[in-house]
């Protein structure tokens, strides 16, 4: 369970309707696109949006990385 872009007290009350998340996200960057595998039965709970919004190019940890360019993981 992924939650993403919680800022408020809203997580509260996504806590309780699914329960504790294993991963923060703070926003919808490559990172958490490319951590949530929904194939292997992940969830992503959204504060705004969904998993179709736009992709934020920069992240907390990846942030270093160029839009476009390859960071060097083949996975």
């Amino acid at each position: 369970m992924h939650f993403v872009g919680f800022k408020d007290d809203r997580v509260y009350r996504a806590m309780a309707v699914f329960g504790k998340p294993d991963f923060w996200h703070r926003k919808w960057d490559k990172r958490a696109q490319d951590e949530v595998c929904y194939e292997n039965g992940d969830w992503a709970v959204f504060a705004d949006g969904n998993e179709f919004s736009k992709v934020d190019p920069y992240g907390f940890d990846d942030s270093a990385v160029a839009p476009g360019e390859d960071c060097g993981d083949d996975g």
